[in-house]
Parts: structure tokens; C-alpha cells; sequence
């Protein structure tokens, strides 16, 4: 914990009567943090800011943590700031929250005029997020995880706890009598970053007990490599992408190597704080959509993003407006407009409306997505005749705005074989018969 607290008083130039604000959970790790610039206003007497986000998620002793959190700050002259989540949106709840949490905390950093925003992030953290990443698959400054220090231009988001692990913080709060509060969701399977925390990272503590630390030198690695990349990419980037829109045909004259990172450094700007959303799969559609011989392609990328292919140019920015129209045929995945995915799988055990088995015999291919359109007839799984997909849709209580961005699986000729999550048309093979291609919906 010195080399955190050194780093505190001296590399980061604070001095006297500077404002910070640090971001407290309630947890071990912000409650270390807190206490640590705690010492650096008694030293120094600079004004730290508390900021606390009661997420309202439901999980019991969120309102006790944020109580907790304040009376702490009282009792040490801390100034105490907090805000609740009131409601989300239907995208992932994860990103959202994270999303509303950072405007929250930037808009605390403008309002005390803060050089700096304290984050509690630790080296297991970051293990994790590397590990994720991998798994999932990401962009090369993705996969670095998350970095030290990043520059915001009118501050600075710094993480001094990154050398540090989950379990060395504790001993330090419970040696210096540190209160803390427990979030139980931490200790959930159901959550990828807890398995990863609860079965993935001892193994490799086994292995090498400080192995964050070589986490961390690759992620520096990765983000060195990354940013002399950029440094080239930065030379050709500036007649490819003019005005937010790629010439296509100064594209393709590049090595791939560039045009992946040209691809990359758009999503990046774009997505910036919302990087987990995007994956190397990602980048990959829109590199086979820009190299395609079709001159018009509209791709539909998370969080209400799309790309748009116009002969020889491209674009890539969020939706205009949100009950746009779409179609996109069916490959091997689709992000779709609503935040949910539509993704060719080799097999499966569902047999729900999640899940859909269809076969040539029967549907033209290839298969397309698409918005809804008036007048639109389902023969449904199970019933003689057709069924209007609106009654469909009122049948199940779907809200007039959901209806207009869930998505209809038609075939070639327009004969729609699927309303993912609702109903299964007559096509639909059960596991037993004969069947090409099998649709999951998530």
C-alpha cells in the first residue's frame, strides 16, 4: 500500500488545495482508496469528493451501502455526492450502468473542477478483463484490459491500486480496522467476471502468486504496440476516413493489418468507454461487408450503432432514429437493432422459442432478418391457417416501440420462418427430423 500512497503524494503532482473526486462502492477496495486519500488531504489539504452510485438493481443493502458510504464520509470531512439509477433501458444492463455511472462521476469532476477521478481497480481487475477479453474476443487495445492512467483532456482517470490484488487489500482493511460493505452478487455464478474470479484466477495465482504484475506489463506491452500502430494508422487514416465516412477504394489498397486497425480505431471512437460490447467478430462483419461485392450493406452493430455501405463509401454511426428499418441476412451472427443477437449454431438442447431448426427442403436460402412490415402473416407452429405477427405481438403484451425493432426471420422469398422468442412457424424441425441450419436467439 506505499507504493499506492507514494504514488499518491508524489507522481501524480497533487498539491495543496487541488478537488478530486474517487469513486466508492462501499466495497473493500474503494474503502481502501477512500482511506488512502484520506491521508493525502490531511497532508496536503486538497478537497476529496465521495461519488456513489446506488445502482437499484434490487439486491438487498443497496440503500445500507449508500447510508454506509455517506456517514464514513461525515465522520472524515469528506464531501459525499451520490446519485440512484432510477431505470434502464432494454440494452445490457451492464453497459448501461456503466455508461450512466461515468456521466455521473464526469459531470462531479466538472463541477468541483477536478484535476483527477479515483477509481479502486486492482490488479486481479484487471486479470479478468484481459481474460475476458480473450475469451470473448476483442480489439488490440481491448485486450490490454484497462490502462493506469487515461487522459479524459480536462482530467485524468487514475487507478493507483492496480499492483495491488483483491486479497492484499483486504488484509489491509481489516489491519487498519477499514469499514467496508459486502455486495453478495459478487459471489454469483451466474455473473462471467465472478466465475472467472472464483475459478480461473487461483489457478494461475498457483502458478505465480504476483502474476498480476505480469498481466500488467502486457497490457502496457499491448497498449505500446497499440499506439505506435495508431501512429501509422494516423498517417493513412486521414484521406480513408474523411468526415466520418471510408473510401473504400483507398481501403482496399492497404495491407490488412492497417485496414483491421483503420476498422478498429473507428470502433474504438465510437464505442470508447463501451469497448466490451465490441468484439474482433465485430470487426470482421464490417471488413467482409466493406471487401463484398454487394454495393449496398447495412449492418447493425450493439448499442443502436450501425455501418452502411453505399457503393464505395462507408459509414459507421449511431442509428438516427430508433424505430429504423432493417434487414440483414443471416450468416453466422447478427447484432441485432433491439441489443439482442440471432447466431447459427452446430447444435443445441433447446427446444424453446429461443431456438429454431429449419431446413431447405422448406425455406429458400439465405435466410434474412428484418423489422416488421404491415401486413405480415405467420403460419404458426401447431395451427391450421395464418396468424397476423401484430396479433402476435399483442397476444404476448410486446409494447408498440418493441414491436417495431423485433425481428422477423424470412427466407428468400419473403416467407417469414421465424419470431425469435415468440412463436415458431411450421417450418420449424424438432430435433429428431431433418434439418440444415439451427437459429438461436439471445
Amino acid at each position: 500500500m506505499d507504493e499506492a500512497y507514494n504514488y499518491l503524494m508524489n507522481d501524480l503532482k497533487i498539491k495543496y488545495g487541488d478537488s478530486v473526486v474517487v469513486a466508492v462502492s462501499g466495497g473493500p477496495d474503494s474503502m481502501v482508496l477512500l482511506n488512502l486519500l484520506i491521508k493525502v488531504k490531511n497532508a496536503l489539504d486538497i478537497e476529496v469528493v465521495c461519488a456513489h452510485v446506488n445502482h437499484n438493481t434490487g439486491r438487498p443493502g443497496q440503500s445500507e451501502e449508500q447510508q454506509f458510504v455517506g456517514k464514513y464520509c461525515r465522520n472524515h470531512g469528506i464531501v459525499f455526492e451520490t446519485m440512484t439509477i432510477e431505470d434502464y433501458g432494454d440494452d445490457n444492463f451492464h453497459s448501461e450502468a456503466h455508461t450512466k455511472r461515468y456521466n455521473y462521476f464526469s459531470k462531479l469532476v466538472k463541477q468541483y473542477n477536478a484535476k483527477y477521478l479515483f477509481t479502486a481497480h486492482h490488479g486481479d481487475d484487471l486479470m479478468e478483463t484481459i481474460l475476458m477479453r480473450i475469451v470473448r474476443g476483442s480489439t488490440l487495445r481491448g485486450y490490454s484490459g484497462f490502462s493506469k492512467v487515461v487522459d479524459k483532456g480536462s482530467y485524468k482517470i487514475v487507478r493507483p491500486l492496480i499492483h495491488m490484488t483483491k486479497k492484499e487489500i483486504e488484509d489491509y482493511a481489516k489491519k487498519n480496522k477499514i469499514p467496508y460493505a459486502v455486495d453478495s452478487s459478487n459471489l454469483k455464478d451466474v455473473y462471467t467476471r465472478n466465475r472467472f474470479r472464483k475459478y480461473i484466477l487461483p489457478e494461475f495465482k498457483k502458478e505465480d502468486p504476483k502474476v498480476h504484475n505480469k498481466f500488467y506489463k502486457f497490457s502496457k506491452t499491448l497498449l505500446e504496440y497499440n499506439s505506435y500502430i495508431d501512429k501509422e494508422v494516423s498517417k493513412k487514416i486521414k484521406t480513408i476516413y474523411v468526415n466520418n465516412v471510408l473510401n473504400i477504394e483507398k481501403f482496399l489498397k492497404e495491407e490488412k493489418i492497417i485496414q483491421m486497425k483503420i476498422i478498429y480505431n473507428i470502433l474504438e471512437y465510437i464505442y470508447q468507454d463501451d469497448l466490451m460490447l465490441i468484439t474482433d467478430r465485430h470487426a470482421e462483419i464490417v471488413y467482409d461487408a466493406i471487401c463484398s461485392n454487394k454495393p449496398n450493406i447495412k449492418i447493425h452493430l450493439p448499442n443502436n450503432v450501425q455501418a452502411i455501405k453505399a457503393y464505395n463509401t462507408l459509414v459507421i454511426a449511431p442509428l438516427d432514429q430508433k424505430h429504423d428499418e432493417y434487414e440483414i441476412e443471416i450468416i453466422e451472427f447478427v447484432n441485432l437493432p433491439n441489443g439482442k443477437n440471432i447466431e447459427v449454431v452446430k447444435q443445441s438442447k433447446q427446444t424453446d422459442n429461443y431456438i429454431c431448426r429449419l431446413s431447405k427442403d422448406d425455406v429458400k436460402f439465405p435466410l434474412h432478418v428484418r423489422s416488421r412490415k404491415d401486413g405480415d402473416k405467420m403460419s404458426v407452429k401447431g395451427m391450421l391457417g395464418s396468424k397476423k405477427i401484430n396479433d402476435i405481438f399483442i397476444d404476448n403484451k410486446i409494447s408498440i416501440d418493441e414491436r417495431d425493432m423485433w425481428p422477423v426471420v424470412v427466407d428468400s422469398d419473403e416467407k417469414i420462418v421465424w419470431l425469435p422468442g415468440l412463436k415458431k412457424s411450421k417450418f420449424d424441425k424438432t430435433k429428431d427430423e431433418k434439418y440444415d441450419i439451427i437459429l438461436r436467439y439471445y
